[in-house]
Order: C-alpha cells, then structure tokens, then sequence
C-alpha cells in the first residue's frame, strides 16, 4: 500500500500534468513512480531531466540498465527491480543476464568491472579506494565513462529510495528481489 499517493495523470494540473502527459506520450505508460513522483513537480523534473541526459551520455543502454539492477539489488529496492528487469529485457538482456545483475554480477568483464566499481559506490558512500577507481580505469572506462557510472548509481538511488519511503506499488511485472547488501 503506498505511504505517498501517486498523483491521477487525468486529474493532475499545472506542471505535473504536463510533465506525465510527457512521460505518457515517450512510454504509452504512466509508471507509478513518475505519478507518485508529480506530487513534487521539481522532484519529477529533476527526475526526468537526470534521466534523458544520462540517456545521451556515453554508457549504452544495456550497461545503464545491468547499473541500475545492480543497485536495485543492493538497496533491495522491488519497484526498480521489476521495472529495470521489464526494461532491460526491452535493450536485449536475457533472464539470466538479469537475474545475475540483480545480486551485481554480469557475464562480459567490462561490464562486471561497471557493476562492482557503481556497487563499490553505493556500499562505500562514495568514498571509493584509489584501487576500486584503477580497477575500473584498467577495464577501460575513461574518466568521463566513471562520472557516468557515478551519476547512474545517484539516479537509481534516489529512485530506490523514492520507492522504499513512498512505497510505490509495482505496476511492472514483478522480480524477486535478493537481501539488500545494504543494512
């Protein structure tokens, strides 16, 4: 049951009916978090904004999905891991991939140095060691790369979080979702 209400998209005014009219148009969908999210257009906003300019960043698709599972995963969050599972079916992960990203593994070693290098920042608060930022250098990600992957884990995590205090009900088909690694 949600401890926030979502906001009804056909009865929202003003900017959160504008920005989940736009969320409707780009996904077909009005996903719960985004009607829950437009009790605060800014939060919405910001959400929406964080979102499309890590789209047009330089992490692919794929690997920002295998990010946000990851984290999903380590903040037990069950609203992000249904959703980025649908999602991430949709860029071409199969269920084992998935399954695998969910408790922060992955199959390609590029991507396994991404997920424990975004896992190292959320356990660690940020405050990586010098060899936690080599390791990921060594697998090939550039600085920019590694700002990226910072910056998906701060927009999963707020996402997480939104989800564990709102209580956002899954409207994506639901995924088991492993203990948090985090207490």
């Amino acid at each position: 049951m949600p401890r926030i209400n979502p906001i009804d998209p056909q009865a929202a005014e003003g900017k959160a009916r504008t920005l989940l009219e736009a969320v409707h148009e780009k996904f077909g969908m009005t996903p719960n978090i985004t009607a829950t999210l437009a009790q605060s257009p800014a939060a919405l906003e910001g959400y929406l904004g964080l979102s499309g300019a890590l789209a047009g960043g330089s992490l692919g698709a794929t690997l920002r999905e295998q990010i946000a599972l990851a984290v999903a995963g380590a903040s037990g969050c069950g609203y992000c891991a249904s959703a980025h599972t649908a999602i991430g079916r949709s860029v071409g992960l199969d269920d084992e991939e998935l399954g695998a990203n969910l408790r922060g593994t992955a199959r390609e070693p590029r991507a396994q140095s991404a997920l424990d290098f975004a896992l190292a920042v959320v356990e660690q608060r940020g405050w990586v060691s010098d060899e936690d930022l080599q390791r990921v250098r060594d697998a090939g990600f550039d600085d920019g790369e590694i700002t990226e992957i910072v910056a998906n884990v701060a927009q999963n995590l707020f996402t997480n979080y939104f989800n564990h205090v709102a209580g956002t009900d899954v409207d994506f088909p639901p995924v088991e979702v492993p203990q948090p690694r985090l207490v």
